[in-house]
């Protein structure tokens, strides 16, 4: 018995993906018989078939759906011991993979990529920029080294994923100058269901934020005008700057802006007696720093008599329990680590 090659796998896989053997042929840049010639090895050395051929088509047999999924692990492992000897050099070379979340990889990544790569010239970067729980996703099957969110990590996924608190972030409401709001500069609780709301899509992990702070607040998100629902907070902050309602947004997007004069941030006053945190809230201040920084944290930031309600998110550093953790992954997971051990966040364990 000869037994399958690596070789194979890639052009199995090729097929499978593609359904098709000329672009799997294309895509792997090899010629058509010499795909066909590989499958049909595979499918004599093991007895079975792999893909059904219905006419000029063809689709992938149960015994093509395991080796599918096992030759994807087996391919997958294969690169990460590549990676893992060619970082036997010191960290000269070496590639890492990196998924971030989109407010977290447009303003608050960039300068600890920059930092590392000072440090390691040689070290290729590659960061893919997704909404939370794509990130959350990626991450889980092996997609990335390291994951960098802000959202929520799902139940589902909270075996499979090591999470950890690297940054925290607070959402600020905004208002272009064509809003009453905007010369006003401060609301109550009961007014936030007066105006029209720019939101974002479920699954950023701002809009999860917006909403549990919503909920904290005892607003129920249907309460709330929403006119218009964007997968990015660019397009969010556009939309405000043109007059269009209000939006929950990170302070982070939104600096330039408040300093220019084109976005105002809006306070809002806790009038529900004495600024009292919710029961639901209350419940949660015995756990973690973690777990209560989860929810949309209610500070108690008091000025001239009132209680200012405000909303405070962690940044998530997430990796695979199991999966193999190459050099150059430690490195930077620690380099992000050591931020929040030297107090540049200590911000985070407040409530």
């Amino acid at each position: 018995m000869a037994g399958m090659t690596l070789e194979q796998l890639k052009i199995f896989l090729a097929v499978a993906q593609n359904l098709h053997f000329t672009r799997a042929a294309e895509e792997l840049y090899i010629t058509q018989p010499a795909v066909s010639a590989a499958i049909h090895n595979l499918e004599q050395e093991y007895g079975v078939k792999l893909f059904h051929r219905i006419g000029r088509h063809i689709e992938i047999a149960e015994a093509g759906k395991l080796l599918q999924v096992e030759a994807q692990k087996i391919l997958d492992q294969v690169s990460l011991t590549e990676r893992g000897l060619r970082e036997l050099n010191n960290l000269q070379r070496g590639e890492l993979k990196l998924g971030s979340s989109l407010t977290i990889g447009n303003y608050w990544l960039p300068s600890k990529i920059s930092e590392f790569k000072s440090q390691y010239p040689g070290i290729q970067i590659d960061c893919t920029l997704a909404n939370a729980e794509t990130i959350c996703v990626g991450t889980a099957m092996g997609q990335f080294d390291l994951g960098l969110v802000e959202g929520d990590v799902k139940p589902a996924l909270q075996n499979t994923l090591d999470y950890e608190i690297v940054a925290s972030d607070r959402l600020q409401i905004v208002v272009g100058q064509k809003h009453p709001w905007f010369e006003w500069g401060e609301v109550d609780l009961s007014q936030l269901t007066q105006t029209p709301w720019v939101m974002r899509v479920r699954e950023s992990g701002t809009q999860q934020r917006f909403e549990e702070a919503l909920q904290n607040w005892g607003i129920n998100l249907s309460e709330l005008n929403v006119i218009l629902v964007f997968t990015s907070g660019e397009m969010a902050k556009a939309a405000i700057e043109n007059g269009v309602g209000a939006t929950g947004i990170s302070e982070l997007m939104v600096k330039k802006e408040i300093q220019l004069g084109t976005l105002r941030a809006i306070r809002v006053i806790d009038n529900r007696g004495n600024g009292a945190i919710p029961s639901a809230v209350t419940e949660r201040l015995a756990l973690t720093c973690a777990e209560r920084l989860a929810l949309s944290a209610v500070e108690g930031s008091r000025s001239a008599g009132y209680t200012y309600a405000e909303i405070v998110r962690p940044f998530f550093k997430i990796k695979h329990r199991q999966r193999f953790q190459t050099a150059l992954s430690k490195v930077f997971e620690q380099m992000l680590i050591s931020s929040v051990l030297d107090g540049s966040h200590q911000h985070l364990s407040v409530i």
